[in-house]
């Protein structure tokens, strides 16, 4: 009886999810290119209006701020701020975990969440990394993919962008998931929130600095590479799973395997999730 339980909350979950994805989707399906378009892209022409604005936007604020904040920050601080938000994922992560039902993965998400809480002055040194207890990142898009829910088509997102239709519907969840979400009173809230995407940014200079620099179709480069690593987060890399590995469509393109963090928050070029 408790199995059948578990699977009929799997299933509700993954349906409200489809649900609350599948209207924006249809509000945008008139978007939809012809018979050569790329057939995990079909909003290719919406998505590359909206890779544009948040391209603009980029270039105009956020970049410049993470220059900034690199030149005048020093390195061990920077470290400790991507250790202190790395931290609070972690919490998020052994959640998704116990939903994956992978209980060492959830174990070891807490001991790490535990230490450097207690031990690293509330997350700003990695005591756990240093003892060899492996970081986990999930979310919960990664638990709709391991319950069963298709990737569905790429989107762009504005000001958060590269996404797809999942993780577009497990982002409420991994919003009132995130620690940071219940931090009082508002004003500290979103000055955190401030130093995330600041610091995230900072954090991806050198990735978009590649990607100025390459000479191939930034679009293109950037929806094959963020859809190569989160079906590799997902495990449904070469067509394991309900997924397959997008192919990109320029086949001299090289696709690098970065190893991005998880941040849980919005971002440009924001590979994670």
């Amino acid at each position: 009886m408790r199995e059948y339980s578990s699977t009929a909350i799997k299933n509700r979950a993954t349906r409200l999810a489809l649900m609350g994805a599948l209207s924006g989707f249809v509000l945008l399906s008139g978007c939809a290119t012809g018979p050569n378009a790329n057939p995990r892209d079909p909003l290719e022409p919406f998505n590359r209006g909206v890779y544009k604005f948040n391209d603009a936007v980029d270039r105009a604020v956020l970049k410049p701020v993470a220059t900034a904040y690199v030149k005048v920050t020093p390195s061990v601080v920077r470290t400790g701020v991507n250790n202190f938000f790395g931290n609070l994922g972690d919490a998020w992560s052994a959640v998704n975990s116990v939903l994956q039902l992978h209980g060492q993965d959830a174990a070891e998400s807490i001991m790490r969440f535990s230490f450097n809480t207690v031990f690293g002055l509330g997350g700003l040194l990695d005591i756990a990394g240093e003892a060899g207890i492996p970081r986990h990142k999930e979310d919960f898009g990664l638990t709709l993919a391991r319950w069963g829910m298709p990737t569905g088509p790429y989107l762009v997102l504005p000001l958060l962008g590269p996404s797809d239709l999942r993780d577009t519907a497990a982002l409420p969840v991994d919003w009132q998931g995130g620690l940071i979400r219940h931090v009082t009173p508002t004003t500290d809230r979103n000055e955190l929130y401030l130093l995330q995407t600041v610091s995230t940014r900072a954090n991806l200079l050198g990735a978009s600095s590649l990607l100025e620099q390459a000479a191939l179709d930034q679009y293109s480069f950037t929806r094959d590479v963020y859809l190569q690593y989160r079906s590799k987060q997902a495990g449904t890399e070469s067509g394991a799973g309900t997924d397959q590995s997008p192919t990109p469509q320029n086949q001299n393109v090289p696709v690098f395997k970065w190893n991005l963090p998880n941040w849980n928050l919005p971002g440009f070029l924001n590979f994670s999730h």
